[in-house]
């Protein structure tokens, strides 16, 4: 997949099938977009087309809104767009005057200029300015600017609609499972390995603590949770705590893993977290022993998850 930071690095197509978005997550939905998309290039002999913006338009719209949490980094997203099979991702710089494009506009400068022949969008999609484009308008321009464009219906599970929102619904409550049947795979947490207290090896469990500098990135609810872990090209089991540490003192908030059948050093390497389902919420034990003895029952339960 090759990856553009502006317009002027991306040389207009001769057949290109695109589609537009924020893309946080890449979800079941999103997903169903793509499939859609890489089904019309194949039919078509086109070349795929994903245009995204960093940052998120709310941080630039709504700066003093502190609440927003993401699903994925924008490294996370590239390679979510990679492995789905995109040809070429095209990240727009997103901008106040970059908001202020018309829908029409955006029609022109950069759908026309990109080479659009067919473009794919999602069920209730809107763009431009005050976000007054939508599926009629682009009906309506389409065939004066030499493309075609397909809508996507509301895509459900389980007759709960899929959205970014509600995975973020999940997520916070702790319910990493049903996160991950939105999502259509586990939620992904990537960061960097720090030195921590090094009290989990006294009792049997060393565990990595995880640094992640995202600050939009979003964490799921404090608790345990069993997890799969990538270190490299490898994956292992693990149960990971997210949250204070009532039981040894802990002093803010911290994300720390457990991996099983693993002992080698890693500070300073960037691992990834997958979650597959919590544990248990996270609790104050009255000493280390009684807290040693809640692990072990942890890890039991945790491999009979991962199996």
């Amino acid at each position: 997949m090759k990856v553009y930071h502006s317009l002027d690095e991306f040389t207009a197509l001769e057949n290109a099938i695109v589609t537009q978005g924020t893309f946080d997550g890449v979800h079941a939905a999103h997903q169903v977009i793509l499939n859609k998309l890489i089904g019309i290039a194949k039919e078509k002999n086109g070349e795929t087309v994903v245009i995204t913006y960093d940052p998120h338009p709310r941080m630039v719209l709504f700066p003093d809104d502190h609440g927003l949490l993401l699903l994925n980094t924008l490294e996370e997203k590239i390679k979510l767009l990679e492995s789905a099979g995109i040809d070429h991702l095209l990240i727009l710089p997103f901008t106040k005057v970059f908001s202020r494009l018309s829908s029409l506009d955006f029609i022109k400068n950069v759908l026309v200029r990109i080479g659009t022949k067919h473009l794919v969008i999602g069920y209730n999609h809107r763009f431009g300015k005050n976000r007054e484009g939508s599926f009629s308008h682009l009906k309506e321009f389409a065939p004066n600017y030499g493309f075609e464009i397909k809508e996507i219906s509301e895509q459900d599970i389980d007759q709960i609609s899929v959205s970014s929102t509600r995975i973020r619904e999940a997520l916070l409550n702790g319910e990493v499972a049903q996160a991950a049947r939105f999502l259509g795979r586990s939620y992904l947490l990537s960061g960097l390995v720090v030195e921590g207290k090094k009290l989990g090896r006294t009792i049997g469990f060393p565990t990595a603590n995880i640094q992640i500098n995202d600050t939009y990135k979003l964490i799921p609810h404090d608790g345990v949770y069993a997890v799969r872990v990538n270190i490299g090209d490898q994956k292992f089991g693990g149960m990971l705590n997210i949250g204070n540490n009532p039981s040894i003192e802990g002093k803010g908030r911290t994300i720390e893993v457990n991996i099983f059948n693993f002992s080698e050093t890693i500070y300073n390497q960037r691992i990834s977290i997958e979650f597959v389902d919590k544990l248990r919420n996270e609790v104050k034990f009255i000493n280390l022993d009684a807290l040693k003895t809640q692990l072990q029952c942890d890890k039991l339960q945790a491999l009979e998850v991962l199996v």
